[in-house]
């Protein structure tokens, strides 16, 4: 449903687990957690300010299945973390990367939802637009209400709207007291300069590369639907907005730059959940594993997966891209150019302790959950 006739759609709240925020991290705590578990940063061939996975939501009918609930929860890149997050209620995420950047990207995330009070003043900002008027016109609209007042809202590139909205995001990143360089802050002046300049059209790009036209736009993914037919991005109900934000305003979002395979942030945040009394109930790893498997590493980090805190609910969510001219996964779904699995964490650390895999390739088509089972 979207915006008809100037009238926002309300979007019909679908039943989540009523988990409420735990009490608050100090931000002492905070940032010697993003500090302690960071590894030294590494390179990776793209800004990735947006997903390329249009079937990043594929999983979602599957993880409410499987009543992949609580805990906690770790994932790679940028905002589509957030659509998983909201489904899945943890009480504490991780967001682990290789970049640097991406660290940064996510405290321009964190000072949006500190900042916004609703989903459309998180847009606007984020875009740069003049805020509406009267924002609880809007506050239980769908998200395809949301982006269709967003399209069309005036401000963006070089208006004083986008100046504002700058000014004001970055004198929130400034309070989270963490030891930013001047590279630090002009790459976050740069990200967020991006979002404006592209708006609902981002689309992800690979360094000295045109954007491929069947990665989805940054609209599109924020309004995007599962398998089950649900509109299930991080923006489509006022409910699991207010949730996310709760969150990041209780410290309880970490981001940490580290490589997957290691030597010590994935291992260590595993320590800190474990001892928190708490399992990781969701790893979204995107396609991370196929460039371990490229350096060499891939081993490494299934045996540091193998070792990390899970319980019966705990899932793998993995992004997998065709593999040459016809090499699809079997679970791909029309229209998708990547293909999004699930696979039970405890299957997983039962195949490496049982002699592990032959490949990239049987990782991610073994044990994978039937996503209409």
């Amino acid at each position: 449903m979207g915006c008809e006739g100037g009238t926002p759609a309300v979007v019909e709240e679908v039943p989540a687990p009523s988990a409420s925020v735990p009490e608050p991290i100090g931000y002492d705590e905070w940032r010697a957690l993003v500090d302690s578990l960071s590894e030294p940063g590494g390179f990776f061939e793209t800004d990735n300010l947006v997903s390329n996975e249009s079937s990043f939501l594929n999983v979602l009918g599957p993880m409410r299945r499987l009543a992949v609930y609580g805990g906690a929860y770790v994932g790679v890149g940028p905002d589509q973390n957030f659509s998983y997050i909201a489904q899945q209620r943890p009480e504490l995420a991780f967001i682990l990367d290789i970049r640097r950047d991406n660290l940064l990207q996510h405290l321009l995330f964190k000072a949006l939802f500190h900042e916004a009070s609703s989903r459309i003043e998180y847009l606007s900002l984020l875009l740069g637009v003049d805020p509406l008027p009267d924002p609880t016109a809007y506050i239980n609209a769908d998200a395809d209400s949301i982006v269709a007042y967003i399209a069309g809202a005036p401000g963006g590139a070089d208006s004083p709207s986008a100046t504002r909205a700058m000014e004001r995001v970055a004198r929130r990143i400034g309070s989270f007291g963490l030891d930013l360089t001047d590279d630090d802050r002009e790459t976050l002046r740069r990200f967020h300069d991006e979002f404006i300049r592209q708006g609902l059209d981002l689309r992800f790009t690979t360094l000295g590369q045109p954007p491929r036209p069947f990665y989805p736009t940054f609209g599109e993914l924020l309004t995007a639907r599962d398998l089950d037919g649900v509109a299930g991005s991080y923006l489509q109900r006022r409910s699991d907005f207010v949730y996310l934000k709760a969150l990041q305003e209780a410290n309880r979002v970490i981001p940490v730059v580290g490589d997957l395979a290691g030597p010590k942030a994935l291992a260590e945040i595993g320590e800190e959940v474990r001892g928190r009394g708490l399992s990781i109930r969701a790893f979204y790893t995107s396609n991370v594993e196929f460039y371990l498997e490229g350096n060499g590493s891939f081993e490494r980090f299934l045996e540091t997966v193998a070792e990390l805190p899970m319980d019966d609910y705990s899932v793998i969510i993995r992004s997998v891209f065709p593999q040459g001219l016809v090499r699809r996964h079997p679970q791909a779904q029309p229209g998708d150019y990547s293909t999004q699995v699930l696979v039970r964490m405890t299957d997983l650390r039962g195949a490496v302790r049982g002699g592990g895999y032959e490949s990239y390739w049987d990782a991610v088509t073994r044990d994978a959950v039937d996503p209409g089972g």
